[in-house]
């Protein structure tokens, strides 16, 4: 059923049109051209993200042969999505903290979300701590101190240096060659190759170190819906490929086997990866384009009413202007966010699907 499935979707996104007029602001939706302007500016100003041309009989002849898809490697991935999921009950569950000593001149704290249980994979677990002692008095410290002699047993003070030839040299009593009790027995068995161990013979270290995944993100264009489509390919602390259960583990509990499915990614043929279904791309990114456009908007008329008053404090004089003018000055600060930022935006939006792994390194608005 889900063969029949992906050859139905192909087959639709060969019939589709290709969009040719802008409406990113008006629906969300972009063209390939602004699809490839977008990239240039991510590519460009942070320069994690390359373009990359896949295999060449999977290329999108609306495309650019090089510039067939984004990608960036390596992408880090802390903590599991369920570690941040909570419940109503984890949420009212607080409790009174004391920290002081017995006189009763104690700091109150309020401890929120004392009903969630710690997980093993988080960072804020760093597992019981010991207490260190305290000495009760300084007068301990004061004995136990005046015990402490800088003579010598055979008499000698401290001015009384030795000879210098009367300290024996290493090579005479071969001291170097003798082995120390301390050093660690190197391991056998570790196959050796040309004088290097093997990767996959070291032990993976445990207990409190953190296991970090890793994530390659790939962006294509989608031709049918007109919009951007991430797709997750994910690795252990191994480099070993993660199964398909072990990614939705990185996924809100919302979108996993609901909007995030493993599917063929389109510009390979042999390649699966879970992928972000963009059928509520375009009117999720209207929204959002909206509220940053009206924000950008404002910061257009307050630097243009800037520079006029400079320009009239700089010459002293201007004419006054005419409802033409005001019209013309209407239709120039209408400009808004670009569709350069269309990519920065949107993975901003991918963020709050997969909030464990670390997709948006780009600048905040």
């Amino acid at each position: 059923m889900h063969a029949i499935q992906q050859q139905y979707w192909a087959v639709r996104d060969y019939l589709s049109p290709v969009l040719k007029e802008s409406k990113f602001k008006e629906h969300g939706r972009i063209t390939p051209e602004e699809f490839v302007a977008a990239g240039d500016f991510l590519s460009y100003k942070f320069p994690v993200w390359t373009w990359e041309k896949g295999d060449a009989f999977k290329a999108r002849e609306y495309l650019p042969v090089d510039k067939q898809y984004l990608v960036t490697r390596g992408v880090p991935c802390l903590r599991r999505a369920t570690s941040l999921a909570y419940t109503d009950a984890d949420e009212d569950a607080e409790r009174l903290l004391s920290f002081g000593d017995s006189s009763g001149a104690a700091d109150e704290w309020v401890e929120t979300h004392a009903g969630r249980k710690p997980t093993v994979d988080s960072a804020a677990n760093p597992g019981e701590i010991d207490d260190i002692p305290d000495l009760d008095g300084e007068h301990e410290l004061a004995s136990a101190m005046a015990n402490v002699s800088v003579s010598s047993t055979a008499g000698a003070t401290i001015s009384e240096t030795p000879d210098l030839d009367d300290i024996p040299d290493m090579e005479e009593e071969d001291l170097e060659e003798g082995e120390d009790e301390a050093t660690a027995a190197p391991k056998t068995g570790i196959p050796l190759s040309g004088g290097v161990i093997d990767a996959s013979q070291i032990e993976v270290a445990k207990g409190n170190l953190l296991q970090v995944r890793t994530y390659d993100v790939m962006i294509t264009y989608d031709k049918y819906y007109q919009t951007p489509r991430i797709w997750l390919i994910g690795y252990d602390e191994n480099r070993t490929p993660l199964t398909p259960s072990q990614i939705f583990q990185d996924v809100s509990a919302d979108h996993a086997l609901k909007t995030v499915t493993i599917e063929a990614f389109p510009h390979s043929a042999t390649l699966q990866a879970a992928s972000v279904h963009p059928c509520k791309h375009a009117s999720v990114m209207k929204k959002v384009i909206e509220r940053m456009n009206a924000g950008v908007v404002e910061e257009q008329l307050a630097a243009r009413k800037k520079e006029g008053k400079e320009s009239k404090k700089k010459w002293g004089f201007g004419r006054k202007s005419t409802k033409d003018d005001k019209s013309a000055g209407d239709e120039e600060e209408v400009e808004g966010m670009r569709v350069d930022f269309y990519l920065v935006v949107f993975l901003k939006f991918i963020a709050s699907i997969v909030p464990t792994i670390e997709v948006d390194s780009t600048t905040a608005f």
